[in-house]
């Protein structure tokens, strides 16, 4: 049975979830990013603790079907742009759905409904999210780090960076202020 939990970005948030899990003796077979895998149900009463200790950190169990599968997304978003591997000719559309075996455009849909922005802005505002942890920790020249993350070139990756952020990459590395969004808030 898995459960899904929202706000789960990290791995410090699988972390802690296993931690809440191991609090109250809950045996998780699986932690994953926004979900967790159990080998069987949850009494109700272990499920309003579990819930309740949840909250406290932030996270929280989804029970409609349409958070899920937006976690879901957030999920495999979140994991492709963290493989620091994506192609040039990367589309996606047909990543999302080869991924989750859905029409993608009652994917985006939902996400889009349930969500305060597209999903082809949630990717890009998570992209630039890499970017900048990039741009801190000062291991990868901005060319490098465009061809990482799927961009034609450093200008389309400055372009759409500025856009977001209203700096340039080279202006936010200058500052080295860490200006980033935390995952759980995109």
């Amino acid at each position: 049975m898995e459960t899904y939990i929202k706000n789960m970005v990290c791995n410090r948030c699988i972390a802690a979830v296993e931690n809440i899990f191991e609090k109250l003796k809950i045996p998780a077979d699986t932690v994953s990013l926004g979900s967790v895998e159990l080998s069987q149900p949850l009494t109700k009463e272990k499920m309003t603790a579990l819930d309740a200790e949840l909250k406290k950190y932030g996270f929280e169990i989804l029970q409609d079907a349409s958070q899920k599968l937006i976690e879901n997304v957030k999920r495999i978003v979140i994991q492709k742009i963290s493989e620091l591997d994506i192609p040039e000719d990367f589309v996606l559309s047909k990543f999302i759905s080869s991924k989750l075996s859905k029409d993608y455009s009652a994917v985006s849909k939902t996400f889009s409904l349930n969500s305060d922005i597209t999903l082809e802005q949630y990717f890009i505002l998570q992209k630039i999210e890499k970017v900048k942890e990039l741009l801190v920790y000062n291991e990868y020249t901005l060319t490098e780090i465009s061809g990482m993350l799927g961009y034609k070139s450093v200008q389309h990756l400055s372009a759409q960076f500025r856009k977001v952020t209203g700096y340039t990459p080279s202006a936010f590395k200058e500052m080295k202020k860490k200006i980033r969004i935390p995952l759980d808030k995109i």
